[in-house]
């Protein structure tokens, strides 16, 4: 039974407003360690409902198997990023030599492989970047600005596209996103970092904050994207419902999942105080 629109409304704020000022405290005072930790319980309840959708015929002991995987993999990514490649080639040989003598359906087992390690890059190699950003010197200045990015082009995106949406943008995965609102989006996320960058990050160049602003309004939307056409094509709604208001993890991650990893590299490379590749 679905839930009334003012109903849904109170229960997005309400949710909000406590996850938004823990989060601000969990960036700004928490420890790398317990940051970390973090950062690896997000990533195994967003494969948690990954594989829900994806997989909703597998038995629970091999989806817990390859949620478990994506931990482990999310752990090695945070705590010594080297350890990935790694972890993500023994996780490959798991999966693939656990199918090949458990296949099931012949018809479906290539599918079934690829949506396994599908997973595994989607959340522990580009959601486990947030770790290693926040780990950066200024990292939190970096999460913050990405945060605040992301916000300001999804709300520039979502109010723009209602007041001056006409042209739609990609009805085949999302029927209520327009051209509009996705130029809206554009123009929030370099907004978003130059207003971050004059009021809180004061090392990080105009130039620098103009490009970011840009591929990140990008990267947001596209994220969006991929997660809608991701349930879209199982035929569900929303990822989950652990968020009231918002529905799950993944739902929320969604515009910043495809943020973290470019913003980490241009950090690394060329933020301030960057001396580029090692």
């Amino acid at each position: 039974m679905s839930i009334p629109r003012r109903t849904a409304i109170k229960q997005r704020i309400l949710t909000a407003l406590i996850s938004l000022p823990l989060l601000i405290l969990f960036v700004s005072y928490a420890p790398p360690f317990l940051f970390n930790l973090l950062v690896i319980a997000v990533a195994g309840l967003g494969l948690t409902e990954f594989y829900r959708m994806a997989l909703p015929g597998e038995p629970p002991r091999e989806r817990n198997l390859a949620v478990a995987g994506g931990v482990l993999l999310t752990l090695a990514f945070a705590f010594n990023p080297a350890a990935a490649v790694p972890g993500l080639a023994l996780a490959t040989l798991l999966f693939a030599s656990f199918l090949l003598f458990r296949f099931g359906d012949l018809s479906s087992v290539i599918q079934r492989l690829g949506l396994f390690l599908l997973g595994l890059l989607y959340l522990p190699l580009l959601f486990g970047h947030l770790a290693l950003l926040h780990a950066l010197p200024e990292g939190k200045y970096w999460v913050f600005l990405v945060l605040f990015i992301i916000m300001c082009s999804d709300s520039a995106a979502y109010f723009t596209g209602v007041s001056l949406g006409k042209r739609k943008l990609y009805p085949a995965i999302s029927p209520n996103k327009s051209v509009e609102g996705a130029l809206g989006g554009l123009v929030g996320g370099v907004f978003g970092a130059l207003l971050f960058k004059f009021w809180f990050f004061s090392s990080l160049g105009i130039f620098d904050a103009l490009l970011l602003g840009i591929v990140l309004g990008v990267c947001g939307q596209v994220g969006d994207l991929f997660e809608s056409m991701i349930k879209r094509s199982f035929g569900v709604k929303d990822s989950g419902s652990l968020l009231p208001g918002h529905g799950g993890i993944l739902d929320r991650l969604d515009s910043l999942i495809f943020a973290f990893a470019p913003v980490y590299y241009y950090a690394l490379w060329f933020g301030p105080g960057a001396g580029g590749p090692a």
